[in-house]
């Protein structure tokens, strides 16, 4: 990957709406050659899909919690049961692999704090395996973005 093809992923990272004449213009190229280079991020699946930024709260889901799981076992059974499980919860949004004090650090999305209070009764406990359950609330967002960088 080179730099033009980071100004064409940037570029749409901005707006995924954009045409190809308008990205072609924003990043210099000729619309032929910028069309290839789309076309060749897609295939290698460096750009794997396009998507919608939607507001949460107007979705219905204007709590975002941060929720930080500690295993009991490090088994790879265990591990691949959390794992696996986690992944078929819809309320959470992301799921990272931590180190620290923590295994793992969850976001999640909920309509308020007794359907947090579900999520974690009904869909983080069945889990099984979870030595403890720390939860940290977004009360405010300072910044927010899904532009990557300019790598130099």
């Amino acid at each position: 990957m080179d730099h033009k093809d980071r100004q064409i992923i940037r570029a749409l990272q901005r707006n995924g709406r954009m045409t190809n004449q308008d990205l072609a213009a924003e990043v210099n190229l000729s619309p032929s050659p910028c069309l290839r280079r789309l076309k060749l991020l897609e295939k290698s699946g460096a750009i794997k899909g396009f998507s919608v930024d939607v507001d949460a709260a107007a979705y219905g889901l204007p709590v975002t919690v941060f929720v930080r799981v500690s295993l009991e076992r490090h088994t790879d059974d265990c591990v691949q049961q959390f794992e696996k499980s986690v992944s078929q919860v819809d309320e959470v949004l992301e799921c990272f692999v931590m180190t620290g004090m923590s295994d793992y650090l969850l976001r999640v999305v909920v309509a308020d704090l007794n359907d947090y209070e579900n999520f974690v009764r009904k869909r983080l406990h069945p889990i099984g395996g979870i030595a403890s359950i720390d939860t940290s609330f977004v009360y405010g967002v300072v910044k927010k973005t899904s532009v990557f960088p300019v790598i130099v």
